[in-house]
């Protein structure tokens, strides 16, 4: 794929995403009856190699959503934070101090729906932006290290992809917060058709 961003393609992700931010800092906190704040997201495509070191390294503890992309695009997405973050975060939402937050079936529901939102608020404008449908599936939970459940996304759209478009946001509520990282990893060939989607030319091609 090699889908080399200009500033200008840089510039129009990053405004789609800090609308996706907003969206999702306004639905989280509807939902859960407290202020969620999203930091302004920074935006950058990086080697599919590079994702593990970018999100904390291959045996960094995580939580992950992982969804397939539906829509005019295929691919996986997902939603990651840290496991000890995570629990923090939800405990904190949840009014709970337990240690063992993330073992119960309420707190995994609530980082469900807090990963769902993420994902579709940022798809959402993506697709307001490209003029393209792009969903969510249902998500899938999983607490391991951050190599192996991205292979998941690796088996899913093939060795052949080479890159992905990496989100990186912080998710705060009182004084908690998590650094977020949302992945994008559509099917090769795809992320150059999203930033042409986009109007903008790709590099190089």
């Amino acid at each position: 794929m090699s889908a080399q961003p200009s500033n200008d393609q840089l510039d129009l992700l990053r405004e789609a995403a800090n609308i996706g931010a907003g969206n999702a800092a306004t639905a989280l906190s509807e939902l859960l009856g407290v202020r969620v704040r999203m930091r302004i997201p920074d935006v950058r495509v990086v080697p599919f190699h590079e994702l593990p070191e970018s999100v904390g390294g291959t045996e960094a503890a995580v939580m992950a959503m992982y969804f397939r992309l539906q829509g005019d695009m295929g691919g996986s997405m997902y939603v990651l934070m840290q496991r000890e973050t995570a629990q923090r975060f939800v405990g904190k939402l949840l009014s709970e101090s337990s240690s063992d937050a993330l073992d119960s079936e309420m707190e995994c529901s609530a980082l469900s729906e807090v990963g769902n939102i993420v994902a579709g608020t940022y798809l959402g404008a993506l697709s307001d932006f490209a003029g393209v449908k792009l969903y969510p599936s249902v998500p899938y939970l999983a607490f391991d290290m951050a190599g192996a459940v991205l292979s998941v996304g690796a088996a899913e759209i093939g060795a052949s992809a080479d890159e992905a478009l990496l989100i990186e946001t912080e998710i705060s509520t009182g004084d908690v917060s998590a650094n977020t990282h949302v992945l994008l990893l559509p099917q090769p060939d795809q992320l150059p058709v999203l930033f042409q989607a986009l109007g903008v030319s790709v590099s190089g091609r």
